[in-house]
């Protein structure tokens, strides 16, 4: 168990702020406004001095977002790039164009390059062009899925990357990106800080899953649920139009089944939900096949939905090898196909013939554009990241806690947000689908709790 300070949520400067934001607006946002992390403040352990020590410490909280009376970077001279790396996801060209429309009208930067093909595009030998971004090549790229500047997968020679960023006189370096991206951010930052260079580098979290600790929500996760509607309604109609009918259906969520859950209950379609966080069993009474044949017998149709990290270990034997992508990431095993070939074969051996439909818009969910309140929110994340980096912020990212858009270190960000199987949200997702509240044929051992103290 790790006791977090309040150090470790102190944003890094590269410098003294000492020229006047051209930004016009009512008022600017002090570094010395901060938002709690606790909702409350425990003085109960402060003792006979407690007034002492409470104006002594400072409380556990985080650096709020928004411009700076006094910014670091003069905009005449500022030349600010931005790369967008890993996997696709919905509002990518809206947090783009967020950032040049930003820097451009607001600050008067006017050098704005974008970098293709993810950390790629900073090594020589891949030979990737710099695109330069303006105001009118950016106009209608929010209506577009995917991003403009395309993306990679792996990791880059750190020094490799540092070196380019200061050959092109970059000042302010914005990355899009997902957990292996803010990681690389961070080493990133790290060299360029050994360097003593003055370059702000400011992250914008970006994975579907919304599963980030710290964050409230990441961008494309309101876009997935709302796609993931229309595959379930799919699902549902070809499942009611057979005899017996099935609709499987994969989506999103390698370690969360944040999307499954919300869109189960979007659709209220749904009658089995399977996350990662939530073990279940195929064979045995209690197993997901008995309540599968249950429900057919009763209401002769079934839609299953289940997130691409779920069931791995019925997958896995100790031959079976632990690959990973690019990203560092652990290959997963297809647990759809794995389960509409199980299925099949069950019902076979029980002689009960099914209709089973398999479905998985994965990749159509991921290339979509993004909804209207993604949108909203991807605007938001790039306004707020240019503010952070033209102050001279660096070393963190831009997000949302407790419906505040706030500045946190990009170390004390990872993934790991998952759903609570004792939750009220689980229990929702019970009642709404009403599958048995466990489809395991024994209880789990009680689980170790592991977690940061804030």
């Amino acid at each position: 168990m790790k006791k977090v300070q309040q150090e470790d949520y102190i944003i890094q400067n590269l410098g003294e702020c000492a020229i006047q934001s051209p930004v016009i607006v009512n008022d600017f946002t002090p570094d010395s406004k901060r938002l709690l992390l606790k909702q409350y403040l425990d003085y109960s352990n402060t003792g006979k001095n407690k007034d002492e020590k409470v104006k002594r410490e400072i409380p556990l909280s985080v650096e709020v977002a928004g411009p700076r009376e006094k910014i670091f970077f003069d905009p005449s001279k500022t030349k600010a790039a931005i790369v967008t790396c890993g996997g696709l996801c919905p509002g990518i060209n809206d947090v783009i164009r967020a950032i040049v429309m930003q820097l451009y009208h607001r600050y008067g930067v006017r050098n704005i390059i974008g970098i293709k093909y993810g950390f790629q595009g900073l090594i020589p030998s891949y030979g990737h062009e710099i695109v330069e971004l303006t105001p009118e090549s950016v106009e209608n790229i929010h209506r577009e899925g995917g991003s403009i500047l395309s993306s990679s997968r792996g990791q880059q020679n750190i020094g490799e990357m540092v070196d380019a960023l200061s050959r092109m006189n970059v000042n302010i370096f914005f990355c899009i990106g997902g957990d292996g991206t803010m990681r690389a951010a961070e080493r990133i930052t790290e060299e360029i800080t050994r360097r003593k260079l003055s370059i702000s580098l400011i992250g914008i979290p970006k994975t579907i899953d919304n599963d980030l600790n710290f964050v409230q929500k990441t961008f494309g996760f309101d876009t997935a649920i709302a796609e993931s509607e229309n595959a379930i309604s799919c699902a549902h109609v070809e499942a009611k139009g057979a005899p017996m009918g099935i609709g499987l259906v994969k989506i999103m969520g390698r370690l969360s089944g944040q999307i499954a859950v919300g869109a189960a209950l979007a659709q209220n379609d749904v009658n089995f939900v399977l996350i990662p966080e939530v073990p279940f069993d195929l064979e045995g009474e209690n197993g997901l096949f008995k309540a599968l044949e249950k429900r057919l017998i009763r209401r002769k149709h079934c839609v299953i939905l289940v997130a691409e990290g779920a069931g791995q270990e019925l997958m896995r034997t100790n031959n079976t090898p632990q690959e990973t992508d690019a990203s560092g990431n652990i290959r997963l095993l297809d647990i759809g196909y794995f389960l509409k070939v199980r299925i099949e074969d069950y019902f076979k051996k029980a002689g009960i013939q099914i209709n089973l439909k398999y479905i998985d818009p994965s990749y159509m969910i991921r290339s979509v554009r993004a909804s209207a309140s993604d949108s909203i929110y991807c605007s938001a994340l790039g306004q707020y990241a240019v503010h952070a980096g033209m102050a001279g912020k660096t070393g963190m990212l831009v997000g949302l806690l407790k419906d505040e858009y706030v500045h946190l270190p990009i170390r004390v960000v990872t993934s790991g947000k998952q759903i609570d199987p004792e939750g009220n949200l689980w229990m929702r997702v019970l009642e709404s689908t009403g599958q048995p509240p466990s489809l395991l044929n024994k209880p789990l051992d009680p689980p170790v709790e592991e977690h940061v103290v804030i």
